[in-house]
């Protein structure tokens, strides 16, 4: 009698055929037609069913025979035929063709092979997913971070969630912010919703920015806001990764990969009109310039005309992001790419005080729309551009070179008026105030070179990475702190009061250089189920600091530091994975934490983390859970005038996630974060960490009907659930809010249903918080910030 084992392993198999077009390096073609492969080593089972899904062969395999097997990494041309023999040496397997055209895989040196299972029938589809590439539905499968190497998501001994395109389309996501909301781990508009910056928080830490692999310049407030319509996906990387990154905190990061020129034509324009007269129109575009496709391009942009959710301020953008692709040969490729963005905003986060927010007012509550500072003479412009490339290189079947570079400049002009910082709201309803000029320009140029091989040494196999990294950076800032503005009515704001009494001084005025210099290892290692990954990286920092506020003074750190990551993955053949993995961060005090009088060490943080990954096969989902440990050293704490470096931090937490593209009609995502963020040293010792609540959950689904009399049209519901946080480390009343429930909605259909000549045209609405729940996204002990309130935006799209 055949034992459970073997009755469910014809089933999983053809369930991994099903999969396994989804899951290699690769392009597809035709079976007879030779093109470059850049497989690494895997599992022998998911690379044979693989090739033969990209090819569209019919292939049958005794699973007994590839159980606990590793492929060779197939590196070179070959027709489909050729790549599975490479696949097979070594294995004592060889492939065997039958009188049909179809193959099956056989002990090497038998003659007659009894085929054990049913012949499938894979077709392809014509491109596989990689880490860089656009990826079909909710599910990715493939991802570079925290390894910056082509690596399943299942074998990364990390915590890792990946928001795909068609997760950012469904959601409607103007801001990573709305990018974000639905994310395990991440703390997401901590301040409302601010059209000059993406308050993100993760595990209790606010994250460094990559984009294409290289890091976004950090400001105090000319940092770059990134327009998601240009992002192909989005990963987010959980706890420490310094070993790989360099610099970071150890909450983690945000790994986003540009929309990249394909040779497939395509056009996307989308115009987008909703709450506070917003007008958008975004397009896409992409395809071979040339018949041979050595060219490829691609252009992308967002025109916005709106205001925002608070009075007489605008929410403008103008962002283009265009990108081109050489061809050089099947083994070299260099893209370039580029980003121009200008922004024309405000002070959307409001820096209301408690009166009339957290506490009663005279007056009673203030309005959500209240603008308390001076239109006239308020301005936020700040201007962004990029300009880069990605190139890699095969130079053998064992070694490839990649490199990534890019110039940045990020320059900013704002001024405001706001709420005094100590404020007080009087019985005729005036409050007073304070206001600020801020310019702030940031110069960044960035590269990484990295050497990878894929290589096999006994039983195991390796994909080691070299690389070597370099940043700098050049910043000038200054900030004048204004006092003596009038104050204002928060029942009846009058605009246009003399500011030419205003007191101003310099709170800060420097210039700022930032050296760095990075040089890593890492070694992916596979042995039967087994993957370990072992890194190291040693930095070498500059950071030299001007001070025109005090006298000319200078501050000179140079630092040196070496992070460490290992992780241990256990791949089943059941889709199950668990993992175990610790990591090292480490980041340098620099701009505001800078001084003229006291040098600080870097942050240093670790973390030891155990998790499960779960992706069943025949399906298209992913379930993650992860336990984690993480603590951060060398904290700047204030207590009452001295500012000493004795802090520490201690998270420790349970993470949930599930997605899935449950049907062809139903996708999911849902998550579940508890964190426990505890202050260990300093004044505030036992206290909670700042905007960081204990309870977070989520939940997304999309219907949409495929047939019937509903074909074409579909529906999206959301929760989230955020429980209550404090926004200062003293946790008092005043910096205390409440826990809140929102609910999201849209509603889409495709009109090519009603009628052919509309195929391509796509309408939809989306709402964030459709009931309009009144609530407090943070206090600080000072003022107070509200929500968002709901907001319904209406799409019209068309593609073709």
């Amino acid at each position: 009698m055949p034992t459970l084992t073997q009755l469910f392993r014809p089933a999983l198999l053809t369930a991994a055929v099903a999969l396994a077009a989804q899951s290699l390096t690769a392009y597809a073609a035709p079976a007879g037609e030779q093109r470059e492969y850049t497989l690494p080593a895997a599992p022998l089972a998911s690379t044979l069913t693989g090739i033969a899904a990209d090819a569209g062969l019919v292939l049958s395999i005794d699973p007994k025979l590839v159980e606990g097997r590793q492929a060779r990494p197939v590196q070179g041309r070959f027709d489909a035929e050729g790549a599975l023999r490479e696949a097979l040496r070594g294995t004592g397997l060889e492939l065997k063709a039958t009188s049909t055209g179809a193959y099956s895989i056989a002990p090497s040196g038998v003659t007659d092979t009894a085929v054990v299972l049913p012949e499938v029938l894979v077709t392809g589809s014509s491109e596989v997913e990689t880490a860089w590439s656009r990826t079909d539905g909710y599910v990715a499968r493939r991802t570079a971070a925290g390894t910056k190497t082509d690596t399943p998501i299942l074998e990364v001994p990390r915590s890792i969630s990946i928001i795909t395109r068609e997760q950012l389309d469904d959601r409607s996501t103007p801001s990573l912010n709305d990018a974000l909301r639905y994310t395990a781990g991440v703390m997401s508009s901590g301040y409302g919703s601010d059209t000059r910056a993406d308050w993100l928080r993760i595990r209790g830490f606010v994250p460094t920015q990559f984009l294409d692999g290289l890091p976004l310049p950090i400001g105090s407030f000319a940092n770059p806001k990134i327009e998601p319509w240009n992002l192909q996906r989005i990963a987010v990387l959980r706890g420490p990764a310094s070993s790989v990154y360099g610099q970071t905190p150890p909450g983690g990061l945000l790994d986003m990969v540009s929309r990249r020129p394909e040779a497939q034509t395509s056009h996307e324009v989308e115009f987008q009109a909703g709450s506070n007269e917003h007008k958008q129109l975004s397009f896409d575009t992409t395809g071979a310039l040339t018949e041979d496709k050595t060219w490829l391009y691609r252009l992308s942009g967002t025109v916005r005309d709106s205001n925002s959710a608070i009075d007489h301020i605008p929410d403008e953008r103008l962002n283009i992001a265009p990108s081109l692709t050489w061809n050089i040969s099947d083994t070299t490729h260099l893209t370039f790419l580029s980003q121009f963005t200008r922004d024309d905003t405000g002070i959307t986060g409001q820096f209301l005080p408690l009166e009339g927010t957290k506490l009663p007012s005279p007056v009673g509550d203030i309005s959500h729309h209240k603008n308390l500072g001076e239109p006239d003479w308020d301005f936020y412009d700040r201007t962004y551009y990029a300009l880069g490339y990605a190139f890699d290189h095969r130079l053998n079947e064992t070694w490839q070179f990649r490199q990534n570079l890019r110039y940045t400049k990020s320059d900013l002009e704002f001024q405001a008026v706001n709420v005094g910082t100590f404020n007080d709201v009087d019985a005729n309803g005036m409050v007073n105030r304070e206001s600020g000029i801020v310019d702030e320009d940031i110069s960044q140029f960035a590269i990484d070179n990295n050497f990878q091989a894929d290589f096999t040494t006994g039983r195991l196999d390796h994909t080691l990475l070299l690389g070597l990294d370099h940043q700098r950076s050049n910043t000038n800032y200054r900030w004048l702190y204004g006092m003596g503005v009038p104050p204002i009515s928060v029942v009846d704001p009058q605009y246009g009061q003399d500011l030419s009494g205003v007191t101003y001084f310099a709170l800060q005025n420097f210039n700022q250089k930032v050296r760095q210099t990075g040089l890593y290892i890492q070694d992916q290692i596979a042995l039967d189920k087994w993957r370990f990954t072992l890194g190291g990286r040693e930095d070498w920092i500059h950071v030299g600091t001007t001070f025109y506020n005090s006298n000319g003074a200078t501050d000179t750190q140079r630092e040196r530091s070496f992070s460490a990551n290992v992780g241990v993955s256990y791949v089943l053949d059941n889709g199950l994975t668990p993992y175990a993995s610790y990591s090292e961060s480490f980041q340098p005090a620099q701009g505001a934490n800078v001084n003229s009088t006291q040098s600080f060490e870097p942050t240093e943080g670790r973390q030891y983390e155990m998790g499960l990954k779960y992706q069943p096969y025949g399906t298209n989902a992913l379930f993650t859970a992860a336990v984690f440990d993480l603590r951060q050293e060398n904290v700047s704490v204030t207590e009452g005038s001295v500012t000493r470096q004795i802090g520490e931090l201690k998270v420790q937490g349970l993470e949930l996630e599930a997605t899935a593209d449950v049907t062809d009609n139903l996708q999911l995502q849902a998550s579940y974060t508890y964190l426990d963020a505890e202050i260990l040293k300093g004044n505030d010792q036992g206290n909670r960490m700042q905007q960081v609540p204990r309870n977070q959950a989520t939940a997304w689904a999309d219907y949409t009907w495929r047939n019937g009399l509903l074909a074409g049209f579909g529906l999206g519901a959301g929760v989230r659930y955020v429980s209550d946080t404090y926004g200062n480390t003293a946790n008092t009343y005043l910096g205390h809010v409440g826990s809140y429930t929102v609910y999201d909605a849209s509603a889409h259909y495709d009109l090519g249903r009603l009628d052919s000549a509309l195929e391509g045209l796509t309408v939809a609405v989306d709402a964030k918080n459709v009931f309009n729940k009144e609530y407090l996204s943070t206090c600080d002990g000072f003022w107070c910030y509200y929500g968002d309130e709901r907001n319904v935006i209406a799409s019209l799209n068309y593609k073709w």
